[in-house]
């Protein structure tokens, strides 16, 4: 790994750590407990993608919660910039994570299959 890489992934997961605690300061019910599950950097550190956990959360809550985001993210950037020292801080864009759910997908097709697969099995022995 390059040392820009390492710097990058340092990054990472110190904002990890940082956007919840800045959320946790805040007094909106809809922002202040949602969990950050990953942060991926641009190459030069100028844009994070920030992923959100929405387990809990319906449709209407995820949408107000990323409208909510968009008007804090100077606030983030601000708590940021002073928690840390940092000069520059990266321009936040917010997504819910998806990879959960396809995880899940993924192992109840894999719990099918394993169902298949013992059936065949007993039609053999039959």
């Amino acid at each position: 790994m390059r040392d820009e890489e390492i710097k990058r992934k340092r990054t990472e997961s110190r904002l990890v750590e940082l956007i919840p605690e800045a959320l946790a300061t805040m007094n909106d019910s809809r922002i202040n407990g949602l969990t950050v599950t990953e942060v991926v950097c641009s190459r030069g550190r100028y844009d994070a993608k920030v992923y959100l956990d929405k387990t809990y959360l319906t449709e209407e809550e995820q949408r107000e919660a990323l409208k909510q985001l968009r008007v804090v993210s100077g606030y983030l950037s601000n708590y940021i910039r002073d928690s840390e020292g940092w000069f520059r801080v990266p321009k936040f864009t917010f997504e819910f994570d998806e990879q959960f759910e396809k995880i899940a997908r993924i192992e109840e097709l894999f719990k099918e299959i394993a169902k298949g697969r013992e059936k065949d099995k007993k039609n053999e022995s039959e």
